[in-house]
């Protein structure tokens, strides 16, 4: 019954080689290499790391004022404030990739640390000099810098004035986007815009946890989509306009893409609307030939929206305008995949919930873990490779042939464990699906772990590690240890294949490289 669900679940896919391979993804790649240029690297976010969230000069960010608030319903009521204090151990983060041999190292810019008051009359040279030194020091280290504009830390300032649901962000993000070309475009050639989108409109506005904590599932996620698009669209063309002829980069938007299957064959077309509904609200206006949103969601909303008796789609409309503004605005596909889920109609007096988590209020549907999963420190995250695998070759089917790059992928545990044989094997069986849709056709050029350290992770606080690297959360210091999984991708880097010579980590503990 799974393999005649999997078979039937779309039939573009059903004809990829995968079929003839492994379905369920449990053999390897018949070569195991990854290809000439593959590049290899690590990620962090600034909030999650840097700490130092008032020093010299840095504005509040909403991250900021939440945690500072009596409304702070984080982990033991946690904070930000040092978190592994990269703001002053930068060079540690440096050196644990260069010791891993990483290609390249992403990491994002404070907003507010950059433009304390979010507006470029007031540019802060401590934050300007911070992140400077920071990309010079990984250049002579011989790792690129991956630089994200936007990773969640909106300045107070602008929130207070709508945040992503006023449409005067998408010229106030293209100003900043602006002053950080002109400080580092001239050493930094690979620029994410905007991390996650469906994180900043879906999960923010649907349940009203995250910063700035606003509950309003109606609207806002949708304005706030609309302008998530436009703001990336407006950062991408002054690029294009104003840096690329000098520079020569590139630029792109990270998505997260949850995989959908159906539960049973009958759910196949509501497992497609429910990809549209969330991947394709955020890739299809930039990616597909046509532009603007996906017209399945298009035409959803515009039902869900007439039954809730508005005049208008809650679906902002784009204009014929908006969208040749949008269309094209990325030189390559970025990607953070985590897990996968299955999707099925609510039942009858069943609540759906919101999307990206629970399921879809207009997609009247319930998502649920796929049968025989595994779990890190997180149950919303199943542990599913095939899924990677089976999304790849979605996005290549929906968009063709682009350059695809895996911005972000990982595995949570908990507790102080440097033997994480489980990320080993999740980090090892994630990638095998990276090769095996490379052979299916999908151009894979890059993949990252989330995340290089431990850091900050939300409302989890320090109690859940996302880290290669063990912070030491009690040490002044903040000192940084090297766990299995960073071994193990050291030596997938250092031979470009997922079975090395079994010597490799032993050589690795003894400090020899």
């Amino acid at each position: 019954m799974r393999l005649q669900r999997i078979v039937g679940e779309d039939r573009a896919i059903r004809t990829n080689i995968y079929l003839r391979n492994a379905l369920l993804g449990t053999a390897w790649s018949s070569r195991l290499e990854f290809p000439p240029g593959f590049q290899f690297g690590a990620a962090t976010s600034s909030y999650q790391i840097e700490g130092g969230w008032d020093a010299d000069g840095k504005g509040p960010s909403i991250w900021d004022r939440l945690f500072h608030s009596a409304a702070n319903s984080g982990y033991f009521n946690q904070t930000g404030d040092v978190a592994a204090d990269s703001y002053h151990q930068w060079r540690q983060d440096v050196k644990a990739a260069a010791d891993m041999g990483l290609d390249f190292y992403r990491f994002s810019i404070s907003w507010p640390r950059i433009l304390p008051t979010g507006r470029t009359n007031v540019v802060s040279p401590a934050g300007v000099r911070y992140y400077s030194q920071l990309i010079d020091v990984l250049l002579a280290a011989g790792i690129k810098p991956v630089v994200t504009l936007y990773h969640f830390e909106l300045p107070v300032t602008i929130q207070d004035l709508g945040g992503w649901t006023n449409p005067l962000i998408v010229d106030l993000f293209g100003e900043y986007a602006r002053l950080v070309y002109s400080l580092y475009a001239d050493r930094v050639d690979t620029w994410i815009t905007i991390n996650e989108g469906i994180v900043i409109c879906d999960l923010t506005y649907n349940f009203g946890q995250f910063a700035p904590q606003i509950k309003e599932p109606t609207f806002a996620p949708f304005l706030c989509n609309k302008h998530v698009m436009l703001a990336h669209a407006k950062a991408y063309r002054i690029y294009d306009e104003e840096f690329r002829a000098k520079c020569g980069g590139k630029v792109s938007i990270a998505n997260n893409l949850l995989w959908v299957e159906p539960v049973t064959p009958d759910d196949l077309e509501l497992a497609e609307l429910g990809r549209q509904h969330s991947i394709g609200r955020f890739s299809h206006p930039i990616f597909s030939k046509e532009g603007g949103w996906p017209p399945t969601t298009e035409k959803l909303m515009r039902a869900v929206s007439r039954r809730e008796g508005y005049s208008q789609s809650r679906l902002p409309a784009f204009t014929d305008e908006e969208k040749k503004f949008v269309q094209g605005t990325a030189d390559f596909f970025s990607l953070n995949h985590y897990t996968t889920s299955m999707i099925r109609p609510a039942r009858a007096g069943e609540a759906p919930g919101t999307w990206f988590i629970n399921g879809s209020a207009e997609l009247n549907a319930v998502l649920e873990h796929p049968p025989g999963s595994t779990y890190g420190a997180l149950d919303i995250m199943p542990i599913y490779p095939p899924g990677f695998r089976r999304l790849l070759n979605w996005v290549r089917q929906q968009y063709g042939d682009v350059e695809v790059f895996v911005s972000e992928n990982g595995l949570a545990t908990s507790g102080t464990n440097l033997e994480d044989h489980i990320r080993v094997d999740y980090l090892t069986r994630y990638m095998e699906q990276v090769l095996l849709a490379m052979e299916d056709g999908v151009r894979v050029t890059g993949y990252t772990v989330w995340s290089l350290i431990d850091n900050f992770e939300w409302f989890d606080g320090y109690n859940t590690k996302f880290g290669l690297y063990e912070v030491d959360f009690e040490d002044p210091a903040r000192s940084r240890r090297p766990r299995l999984s960073a071994h193990h991708y050291a030596c997938v880097i250092k031979h470009r294949r997922l079975k090395y010579p079994e010597s490799c980590v032993q050589e690795r503990r003894n400090g020899r490289r």
